[in-house]
């Protein structure tokens, strides 16, 4: 019996390990994840951060990773309401990107900050965040606080 709860122990923690490892869910409808979002956004107030990327970039994985510690993960929850967008091997809602103004192009992860009413207020489009795995959490920090006082309209 403590040779079975030790396998399924142990097989629980390698899933949720998977899981952790690959933080876009490529059979997502990001469509509909997008729209619930927006509406979450308009009650709330707070725009909406999508975050372009995929399982197989490090570097997409690295800026999850870093979105979900300490201050970073502090500023999502104040700032946004979050929606992971899958692109796969760029095969995949690329119709949703280019919605956006195509942020890609340039490379994953990219981020898109749109108001509740689906406004663009700030996209990468220069690969700003490709290399997220040599950023430090507070250098993700400093770019998002950026990000959020470049998105907010002039008072």
């Amino acid at each position: 019996m403590k040779k079975l709860l030790a396998t399924l122990a142990l097989a629980l923690g390698a899933s949720i390990a998977g899981a952790a490892d690959r933080p876009y869910d490529p059979s997502a409808d990001a469509k509909a994840q997008i729209q619930a979002a927006l509406s979450e956004a308009a009650a709330s107030k707070q725009p909406v951060l999508l975050i372009f990327g995929a399982n197989w970039c490090e570097d997409c994985r690295a800026l999850d990773k870093s979105l979900h510690t300490g201050r970073n993960a502090e500023l999502m929850a104040k700032e946004f309401k979050v929606v992971k967008v899958d692109v796969g091997n760029f095969d995949h809602n690329l119709d949703v990107a280019n919605a956006y103004g195509n942020p890609i192009k340039k490379g994953i992860p990219a981020a898109v900050i749109v108001s509740p009413q689906n406004k663009v207020l700030f996209a990468t489009r220069g690969g700003e965040l490709a290399d997220a795995r040599r950023m430090s959490d507070e250098g993700v920090y400093d770019f998002f606080r950026k990000a959020v006082a470049d998105a907010r309209p002039a008072q």
